[in-house]
């Protein structure tokens, strides 16, 4: 059976039209000659994640990081947008001492990886399209605000943390830092404490 098929079956307009965009998303799948492969084994790539943590240790003498490298972006666009303040300003300013740039910084390269590497990831599994993960009672707006809040939110509580998910869980916990240990537990056990309140945005 289609999706056209099931589509019929469906008495409300909005849930036919959302299956509708799910078949024409696999018609441009198909047409592009794009073949989708099954996602890697989670086991599989948490050893790999773990290899690439220590070789990140090992070669650069630093673990690895997220919420620092949009650290670094904010500087860099504070700094081109007004000079004068970074230079003035003692927190700013530390950022270019001895003539260095926030976009150099190890953080913000790997950041720029990451999307590099998800880029061509997504190209050889054949799942590179344009789509918003979201339910289907919401609005693309509704989907894309709430996001952009969650990562301020999540953001700022980073820096208050001096670390996030990667920087201060995974490679705390490689070094066996109670740091480490608890931002893991506090993270994972609020994101399920609030999913229940924001269960809508995704059922």
């Amino acid at each position: 059976m289609d999706f056209t098929e099931i589509a019929d079956n469906f008495p409300n307009k909005k849930q036919s039209a959302s299956l509708s965009c799910i078949n024409s998303k696999t018609d441009f799948t198909q047409t592009a000659g794009m073949k989708r492969k099954k996602y890697m084994n989670p086991y599989l790539a948490g050893i790999m994640l773990g290899l690439v943590l220590l070789s990140a240790m090992f070669f650069s003498g630093r673990g690895l990081g997220a919420s620092g490298g949009l650290k670094y972006a904010v500087v860099a666009t504070v700094e081109a947008i007004h000079p004068q303040h970074v230079r003035e300003s003692q927190y700013y300013s530390k950022y270019f001492e001895n003539g260095e740039h926030p976009l150099t910084n190890w953080l913000a390269l790997e950041v720029l990886g990451m999307f590099l590497g998800g880029f061509l990831s997504g190209a050889f599994s054949g799942r590179l399209t344009f789509k918003i993960e979201k339910s289907p009672k919401i609005s693309n707006s509704k989907r894309l605000l709430f996001a952009f809040l969650g990562g301020v939110f999540f953001v700022y509580g980073a820096q208050l943390a001096r670390g996030c998910t990667s920087g201060a869980a995974l490679s705390g916990m490689a070094v066996l830092s109670v740091a480490g240990f608890l931002t893991m537990i506090y993270i994972f056990g609020s994101a399920f404490l609030f999913s229940w309140f924001f269960r809508k945005l995704w059922i």
